[in-house]
């Protein structure tokens, strides 16, 4: 005979016991006095014993009901304990969030995000893993990675982290310009020298340009490759005038504002999607949860 009372019925007949009655356990519970009734007796048809004794005036436990409550009660204690801890620890955040990010977000997207995350969350450890290419989050064991559009999977959940738009932008050092000129047309840069990124797979990231409905795709000379793990690196043999330098728009402000780089073909800067924050699942520990709300209420349009 199949003996597992539901869990809810049990809670029903110890909110009988705990508050005297019927009448007063259905206040307690919002339901209706019948049903409180109606869910005593089942669990006692369904266990084959009585478990209370009834009068028009009051209601006991019977030796079973009695010991059937004294194992249940400190049972039902700890559940709902364990709830109430559970819902407080939504408020309060702690534990461990481990990032996967590519180095174009580190030098000054992430950094601000995090700082303010720790603030709010200060009992959160944060470990931030910097790899550029695209890698199985669940694999290695993070929590969420950040990548630029083109490169989340299709399965995984994404909301934007930074801006929503990036410029891609050309510079040179004025020394450089004084010694090779300007450039005025993108096909004049093809006999210019450049600063370029390259990918692990040896790939160079493209110079691609665009002007209203007019694009192009330009190869100058390549004077020093970058690894994309050292992106921000490359700003200081611009600026030393050994070739123009193709990257983030956000990344040369500080330079074209004092004059130690100079914009190139500033027309032709080509706009893309900024990067995303993802993770494959809706049901999120506390602390990603917490880091997505906020990335969501610090995102602007740049």
């Amino acid at each position: 005979m199949k003996n597992n009372v539901p869990p809810n019925d049990l809670r029903v007949f110890l909110t009988v016991l705990n508050e005297g009655g019927f009448r007063a356990a259905a206040i307690r519970l919002g339901i209706a006095p019948s049903k409180v009734s109606t869910t005593v007796s089942r669990i006692e048809k369904q266990l084959g014993v009585p478990l209370l004794l009834r009068t028009t005036r009051s209601i006991r436990a019977t030796d079973e009901g009695q010991a059937l409550a004294s194992r249940l009660q400190p049972l039902m204690t700890e559940m709902d304990a364990a709830c109430l801890e559970t819902m407080r620890s939504a408020d309060f955040v702690k534990g461990r969030l481990k990032l996967n990010v590519p180095g174009a977000v580190m030098p000054d997207i992430l950094p601000p995000l995090i700082v303010e995350y720790q603030r709010r969350h200060p009992a959160v450890e944060v470990e931030i893993v910097m790899e550029n290419s695209l890698v199985d989050i669940i694999e290695a064991g993070c929590d969420a990675g950040i990548r630029y559009g083109a490169s989340v999977e299709k399965d995984m959940i994404s909301v934007p982290i930074g801006p929503r738009v990036q410029q891609m932008a050309l510079a040179a050092a004025p020394s450089y310009i004084e010694k090779y000129g300007l450039p005025e047309t993108p096909s004049q840069l093809t006999d210019h020298y450049a600063i370029r990124y390259g990918l692990p797979s040896g790939q160079l990231i493209p110079w691609a340009l665009r002007n209203g409905d007019k694009s192009a795709n330009v190869k100058p000379l390549t004077r020093l490759v970058l690894s994309v793990n050292a992106l921000n690196t490359g700003l200081s043999y611009a600026q030393a005038g050994l070739g123009i330098i193709g990257t983030f728009r956000n990344w040369l402000d500080d330079d074209l504002g004092a004059g130690t780089l100079v914009p190139v073909l500033p027309d032709w800067w080509a706009e893309q999607e900024g990067p995303r924050l993802y993770y494959p699942s809706r049901f999120t520990s506390t602390p990603l949860r917490a880091f997505i709300d906020m990335c969501r209420k610090e995102t602007t349009v740049r």
